[in-house]
């Protein structure tokens, strides 16, 4: 069986100003990076402010295995299936970080037959973004650090310096250090931490900014530190809001690539939806919905994090009003919350599978409250049986939900043709309006337990004494109106990795928050998350190499 790298590698890809032509976008806003990328220039949006934009599509999935559920894979299947059936359709997804590449997940460009390409370029150093992203980010720490080594002209306390370096790879010995050691010249020697790249402000901010201006502006309004006085520090006043978009000005750009079967496809911005928002640009998003009558798009892990933080972050601040939601499933991930090890998910077991369905009926139910029609898109699997997949279809018509049995990873779009035709029908029939979850005059307590209850489920929410002391800071100081961005484990409704299924009777612990006054968000840590993940006991970069004759890239996935 071929892998997703040998399929990726054998396909013959359209020159991408071919595909820049296809889609609509004028040859004189790309910016060419070799035959097969692009970027295109933002500048491009001033001439669209009348054209009328096109139906968007949520792409998200239930509570994972640690492997993912196929979602970027329906993604790209679901937009090829689209073009199959005649719409004029466009892909916009997350940059691949190289943590997961050369960890245990994998990239971002979906697999099989449903893949965006140049796979290898895109999951490695791709356009630059994140390389860009990570200099910007740590080009404020170091000038900001140096304004305290050079006489602390703004009374910075050392101790609450709040901007974090970054780096784009998973780095466990990384999430406590001591910098500045030894030496007075080194600088205030500290205790400090590194966060991945993706986690940054820096991303957020890239992917929640309309323009390069609004990224300066953004950037410049990040509080990077506080005084011993109580003041918060930002980015304007340590002068490094211009460098730093200097640094972000071709990243801004978002990336045009292709599908394995040349369905235009926009990649940008990569958050993660654990640690951070989990949507790719606004820009990106933006650009496509005045190209395609069509665009899909997908945020990170189950519903419970990309799905609200992609309703009630990202469309709340762009005004996006997507038209449905497309809820990916597995046999196999279903089974996992009806309580199986692992190592038995691909014994048929329908007992199991009865049981983990609620974890399902959760996420359509949350993704209700926003007046989205449900598509369910179960992504089949070679172990799964014909009584568990009767099983599954005999569920929905009972719940009176949308099936459908999406074979894009073996057939491309032609096995998302059934899934296209059921999302069109959907959007076709939607005469409602978006519904966010929470007001922005509710307080910033009210929002978390608002999230908490009606999306996870929970009966109520624990905050630590210094969580609230925090939470009145923020307040006080005039951002009580910014959303919620939580971080919490993927693996459950809960905050506990290890509780599957839907779970009853349980609260939610918030033990940090964090005000991310640039991106426009406070973050809110239940139990214990990580902001620097580490590499697995046997990584996928062991396993990683180049041909020594043909320089082919071998061992990605």
């Amino acid at each position: 069986m071929n892998t997703d790298l040998k399929i990726a590698q054998a396909a013959v890809l359209e020159p991408i100003d071919k595909i820049a032509h296809k889609a609509g976008i004028p040859e004189e806003y790309l910016e060419i990076y070799g035959k097969e990328k692009a970027k295109v220039n933002i500048k491009l949006m001033e001439t669209l402010a009348d054209k009328p934009d096109g139906k968007l599509v949520l792409v998200t999935a239930i509570n994972p295995t640690k492997a993912g559920e196929g979602k970027s894979t329906t993604t790209i299947g679901l937009a090829d299936g689209l073009s199959k059936v005649g719409k004029n359709v466009m892909a916009c997804l997350r940059e691949p970080s190289l943590g997961p590449v050369f960890g245990l997940k994998g990239g971002a460009t979906g697999g099989g037959y449903a893949q965006v390409v140049p796979m290898e370029s895109i999951n490695l150093h791709f356009t630059g973004d994140m390389h860009a992203i990570t200099t910007a980010n740590n080009l404020i720490a170091a000038i900001l650090d140096n304004s305290i080594f050079q006489g602390n002209p703004l009374n910075i306390d050392p101790t609450r310096v709040t901007w974090k370096r970054c780096l784009d790879m998973n780095d466990r010995t990384l999430r406590d250090i001591t910098i500045a050691q030894k030496k007075k010249s080194n600088g205030v020697e500290r205790e400090d931490h590194f966060v991945i790249t993706v986690a940054s402000e820096v991303m957020a901010i890239l992917c929640l900014s309309k323009d390069l201006q609004d990224f300066e502006k953004r950037i410049g309004k990040a509080v990077v530190a506080y005084t011993y006085d109580d003041q918060p520090v930002t980015v304007n006043d340590i002068q490094a809001a211009g460098a730093a978009t200097v640094v972000m000005k071709e990243a801004i750009n978002p990336n045009l690539v292709q599908t394995l079967e040349h369905t235009p496809a926009f990649i940008h911005g990569g958050p993660f939806a654990n640690i951070a928002h989990g949507c790719n640009s606004i820009l990106a998003t933006k650009t496509a919905l005045k190209f395609a009558d069509y665009v899909i798009t997908e945020a990170g892990f189950g519903a419970d994090l990309g799905a609200e933080k992609f309703l009630n972050i990202k469309c709340r601040k762009a005004g996006l009003k997507p038209k449905a939601a497309v809820v990916v499933a597995t046999v196999k991930a279903l089974k996992l919350h009806g309580d199986i090890e692992e190592k038995d998910l691909k014994e048929e077991n329908l007992e199991a599978l009865a049981k983990g369905v609620q974890n399902l009926e959760k996420h359509i139910e949350n993704l209700r409250k926003f007046n989205l029609p449900i598509v369910v898109a179960l992504n089949v699997f070679v172990t799964d049986t014909e009584k568990e997949l009767a099983f599954l279809e005999n569920w929905a018509k009972e719940q009176g939900v949308e099936f459908s049995r999406t074979e894009v990873w073996e057939k491309g779009g032609l096995g998302g043709v059934d899934l296209a035709e059921k999302v069109v029908k959907a959007v076709e029939e939607n005469d409602k309006e978006l519904q966010l979850l929470y007001k922005d005059e509710a307080s910033i307590t009210e929002k978390i337990e608002t999230v908490c209850r009606e999306i996870y489920g929970a009966d109520g929410v624990n905050f630590a004494d210094e969580v609230k002391a925090e939470i009145e800071r923020i307040e006080r100081l005039g951002f009580k109106h910014l959303p919620v961005c939580m971080a919490k484990t993927p693996a459950s409704l809960t905050d506990n990795a290890k509780i599957k299924g839907r779970p009853t009777g349980f609260n939610i612990t918030i033990n940090d928050v964090k005000l991310r006054s640039g991106a426009g968000f406070v973050v809110a840590y239940a139990n214990k998350v990580l902001t620097m993940p580490g590499l697995p006991k046997v990584p996928s970069a062991l396993n990683i190499d180049i041909d020594e004759e043909t320089e082919t890239i071998l061992g990605i996935f």
